[in-house]
């Protein structure tokens, strides 16, 4: 989903000047060379007049581009402390990518003198002496789906956008279509290892645990939902989850389905009035309203319903359903009956539903091996693996089901046809199951009640479309909320923002005219805690961006 952009979520340092990575060892051969390499294993340096740097400089959103005076491309955690040292010194502006899909210019910002990109930084491997799984920031969801289930037929409930970095993607909190079964992706997070900052500008490696007895175990807490950009980089994640027992690999997180069963449910948009529409988001959501409590037997069912602008001809809902449950194809049709009742007869997806392809050999349930059926909704997605589209995007945490005026709202916005973008929409993701049974205050995403998740987006080329899209993004949001100030304010409603979707309008009185800050719209009451983290690990704010947790008292 991606994120952020979905590697949403990057890490910033400090302002102009000076010479970086002077310090590196074996590297100032390649510091004097534009675009060097000093050798196998060396940090790769790509500046200006080097024919990598257009590609390294600009994110999945094309709308954000930066012009730094070098990219740092580290293989190592030795590698990326050295580069936040030198930049730390130098007082030059540091940013940091995994996969580069950040959904605003946390990464790709104008003053932005070094970026650190750490794409390189992609192992996947187990760790005996962690009894658990590490996975390096850099490594693309697709990569570690791939190699945690071919070595132990186990996964992680992450997204199902191939190209997304792990990096972002974990310390957001996230989710995908494994998420009703098993939980949030950082339900399954033992520990970080993090390049920290400290109070006199000396840079240090961190490893925090989720054990109580940690000393550390603030830190990680703080990567379990806190978002990037805030408390130091990353480097790399162990990943088990909390009731495995024994050193077996195969033991230590879920075994994903076998098999699922894939179904793709188009809607013919002519024949879709206010009323059918509004009887579609009504029965979606009271499905997930009566269906998603942790314990739920259909939290095996798992949806995505699209709601493209009518100019795309035809709207959709996926539906994935784990076919080890022995009743499986019972509770899809159940499901899809419940969904379509009173809405209509449903066609092929012959053409684009939301992000995902046209796919009419899904119109009928087809069961598949789930890494297939994984990369096969991986790369039928061409807005999220496209580098080339500019987008804009808005979400939203829902506890029930969209009142029936924030439905016609919705449908007034997608049948304009003065901004009639066949790429802009809305998305509702079934939520709720394993993501509801965490405490609130287990990890710092703090969202543990919502039953669907709405996302709000355009995708487009053309820069001189941007104010077209974007005024339309804003508007369809605004009309969502209007009660609450163009904004999902914590109510028995809703539930505020993921911070894996970031939105820096949530910042801006002209869009939120709630009252309650950003910070509140993301984190809830976690937020003075998160703030108290940042206080230990980052006192000198060197990791900051647009919407990164201020300091206390700023």
């Amino acid at each position: 989903m991606s994120g952020q952009q979905i590697s949403r979520r990057r890490i910033l340092a400090s302002a102009p000047a000076t010479a970086l990575l002077a310090g590196l060892p074996g590297r100032a051969a390649a510091a004097e060379q534009p675009g060097a390499t000093a050798g196998p294993g060396d940090t790769v340096v790509v500046r200006p007049d080097d024919s990598r740097y257009p590609a390294l400089v600009v994110g999945n959103n094309t709308r954000w581009q930066a012009r730094p005076d070098q990219v740092v491309l580290p293989t190592t955690t030795e590698q990326v402390a050295h580069a936040v040292q030198d930049a730390v010194r130098g007082g030059r502006r540091l940013t940091v990518r995994s996969g580069g899909h950040c959904y605003e210019n946390f990464v790709y910002d104008d003053n932005t003198r070094v970026i650190l990109d750490l794409s390189l930084l992609d192992q996947v491997d187990f760790d005996p002496a962690m009894r658990a799984f590490a996975v390096r920031p850099g490594a693309k969801l697709s990569q570690v789906y791939d190699t945690l289930l071919r070595h132990w037929s186990v996964t992680i409930p992450g997204g199902s956008c191939p190209s997304v970095g792990a990096g972002g993607h974990i310390m957001g909190g996230g989710y995908g279509l494994l998420s009703r079964l098993h939980g949030l992706t950082v339900d399954h997070l033992y520990a970080v290892e993090v390049v920290v900052v400290d109070q006199s500008g000396t840079v240090r490696t961190v490893v925090a645990t989720r054990e109580d007895n940690d000393p550390n175990r603030d830190l990680w807490w703080a990567h379990t939902g806190g978002g990037g950009g805030n408390f130091g980089i990353v480097t790399k994640y162990w990943m088990r989850s909390p009731n495995a027992v024994g050193s077996s690999p195969q033991s230590l997180l879920p075994r994903p389905p076998a098999t699922v069963l894939v179904n793709m449910v188009g809607l013919d948009w002519a024949s879709m009035d206010r009323a059918t529409f509004t009887r579609l988001l009504r029965n979606f959501g009271r499905w997930h309203e009566a269906n998603s409590e942790p314990d739920s037997p259909s939290r095996v069912v798992s949806s995505i319903l699209a709601l493209n602008h009518r100019n795309a001809g035809a709207l959709g809902m996926l539906i994935l359903v784990n076919s080890d449950a022995p009743d499986a194809g019972t509770r899809l049709a159940e499901f899809r009956a419940a969904i379509l009742d009173g809405v209509g007869a449903s066609i092929p997806a012959t053409g684009r539903i939301g992000d995902i392809a046209a796919s009419p050999e899904l119109a009928q349930p087809r069961r598949l091996p789930w890494l297939q059926a994984t990369r096969l909704l991986g790369v039928s997605t061409p807005p999220l693996i496209d580098p080339t589209l500019r987008g804009k995007h808005k979400a939203a945490y829902f506890r029930r089901a969209l009142r029936d005026e924030q439905a016609g709202a919705l449908y007034d916005q997608l049948t304009r046809t003065d901004v009639a973008n066949p790429a802009s929409g809305a998305v509702l993701f079934g939520y709720g199951g394993q993501v509801n049974a965490a405490g609130p205050d287990s990890t710092a995403a703090v969202q543990r009640d919502s039953v669907q998740k709405l996302l709000i987006q355009s995708f487009w080329s053309d820069p001189a479309a941007d104010p077209a899209n974007i005024g339309w993004v804003r508007d369809a949001y605004s009309g969502v909320f209007p009660d609450t100030g163009g904004v999902p304010v914590a109510n028995e409603l809703t539930d505020g923002c993921y911070i894996n979707y970031p939105d820096v309008d949530l910042g801006d009185p002209t869009w939120n005219r709630s009252g309650v800050p950003w910070p509140t719209l993301y984190y809830g009451a976690h937020y003075p805690r998160l703030q108290q983290v940042k206080a230990r690990w980052d006192p000198l704010d060197t990791f900051h961006h647009a919407q990164s947790i201020r300091l206390p008292g700023s």
